[in-house]
């Protein structure tokens, strides 16, 4: 799903972002990306969106070597793609209900078949009561789930998060990292940037760790080394 070959990434008049960065990410997994602030994180996530393009090497998402694409296929490579980011980026004057449909408005769906789905995917999140609330009414944690809700309610083959529960408290964490965990069971392919160590060791999933923009390390979940 997901395939870097050597890719660095220079900002200019800046330090190097990532230097020469391999990876492959299959279809359907569960990986988790860590490193220190400014380890290149973000960075990375923002090539995969086509936010950012790499100055060395490929990026390649199901099969497309974005390198070869124009900037106008950016939007159609953004739409396989759902996105999760730390500050929930909701509309405030905008019911629940509404912010998760938005996706689905731009894509020109049905109102009947964008209502059907939009209760699906709150109900997947748990929140299918607070369809008609306002997102000032929920809690921080109920707000990031709204955010979950809205990436994968156009059912993306890709799902990324940058630092997904980076202002919740280590219950609510967990509970999310869950959620994602379900989302990845049932075929979606999930990318996590996160610096909570603690909580990602607990999940157990592959984890890649960037230092400096170089990829350091690359762990297998605990059933893959020949655990138990």
């Amino acid at each position: 799903m997901i395939r870097f070959e050597h890719v660095s990434k220079r900002y200019p008049g800046a330090k190097q972002a990532l230097s020469d960065v391999s990876f492959n990410i299959e279809p359907g997994s569960m990986v988790f990306l860590t490193g220190h602030s400014g380890a290149g994180k973000s960075t990375l996530l923002r090539l995969v969106m086509m936010l950012e393009r790499a100055t060395r090497g490929q990026v390649l998402v199901a099969g497309r070597n974005l390198g070869k694409l124009p900037d106008k296929a950016a939007p159609q490579v953004r739409q396989g793609i759902g996105m999760i980011f730390q500050d929930h980026k909701l509309l405030n004057d905008k019911t629940v209900g509404d912010n998760v449909a938005l996706p689905l408005m731009i894509a020109g769906l049905r109102v009947a078949d964008i209502r059907k789905r939009v209760r699906a995917a709150l109900d997947k999140v748990g929140l299918l009561d607070r369809e008609k609330s306002w997102p000032l009414a929920l809690s921080g944690g109920e707000q990031q789930r709204v955010g979950i809700a809205r990436a994968i309610v156009a059912m993306p083959p890709l799902l990324l998060a940058d630092e997904p529960t980076g202002n919740l408290d280590p219950e609510l964490s967990e509970e999310l990292f869950g959620l994602f965990r379900r989302v990845s069971e049932q075929g979606v392919t999930v990318l996590i940037a996160s610096h909570d160590l603690h909580l990602v060791r607990k999940m157990d999933q592959r984890v890649l760790v960037l230092s400096d923009g170089r990829l350091v390390d690359d762990i297998q979940p605990y059933a893959l080394r020949g655990g138990g």
